[in-house]
């Protein structure tokens, strides 16, 4: 997992838990207003859980399905890899070392 995606996930689990804990404080608190929000708090709160299960699984099938793939055809994986390779270096040595034309 890259630094930029462990923030969002530590930035989504602090929201989660401020969110939690402003639902406990508010327990107390007495109000239809307050009920109201603290219910759609929580709601949220499960349906953000569901919502990210389901893109977990997503994406559990997809690598499972791309290593499907690189295992069966390995030759052919390793030839896709060295071309895309092979234009960046090129793309990019032709970006900082131009020619004098």
């Amino acid at each position: 997992m890259g630094e930029q995606e462990q923030a969002q996930q530590n930035n989504r689990s602090t929201l989660a838990e401020d969110a939690r804990a402003l639902v406990a404080a508010t327990a107390d608190v007495a109000g239809d207003k307050i009920a109201d929000a603290r219910k759609r708090v929580a709601a949220a709160l499960d349906s953000g859980k569901e919502l990210i299960g389901r893109v977990r699984e997503k994406a559990v099938e997809h690598a499972k399905a791309a290593d499907e793939v690189i295992r069966d055809n390995p030759y052919q994986t390793v030839a896709i890899a060295f071309g895309v390779g092979a234009l960046i270096g090129y793309l990019a040595s032709r970006r900082y070392f131009p020619t004098s034309d």
